[in-house]
């Protein structure tokens, strides 16, 4: 499995990248979409919603069960992948690439600081 040292993860299994400014972008590790197996649907919020650090903001439905997707951190959905809507498989063939799910502009950045590093999340995954 991998797990990218400059993303930053949930208990939930969700990652953040940041971007430039307060932006980061969200998405579903890979040892989440393997555990998902074959994604079919992506329900995702709409531009503008403000989240708080683990509401729920959307779900991935694949062919095993529906997962609800968690924020990471608090603050306003400002922009929604819709390649992953029309082609939820590329949440598995590619999760931290073109599979991503949402970007957010930061309420505060330092609600990252408690989010899981990937040597603490690779702990988490491999128990």
């Amino acid at each position: 499995m991998t797990t990218p040292e400059e993303l930053r993860y949930t208990e939930e299994h969700e990652w953040v990248a940041t971007r430039e400014g307060a932006l980061v972008r969200v998405g579903i590790t890979e040892y989440a979409q393997d555990q998902l197996g074959d994604v079919v649907f992506v329900d995702l919020p709409e531009v503008g919603k403000h989240v708080d650090a683990g509401d729920v903001f959307g779900e991935v439905e694949s062919t095993k069960s529906v997962s609800e997707l968690f924020a990471p951190v608090d603050g306003e959905i400002v922009a929604v992948n819709a390649a992953v809507s029309d082609s939820p498989e590329l949440i598995n063939s590619d999760p931290y690439g073109e599979g991503w799910l949402v970007e957010i502009r930061l309420d505060d950045p330092a609600g990252l600081d408690a989010l899981l590093e990937a040597e603490a999340y690779q702990a988490l995954i491999t128990g």
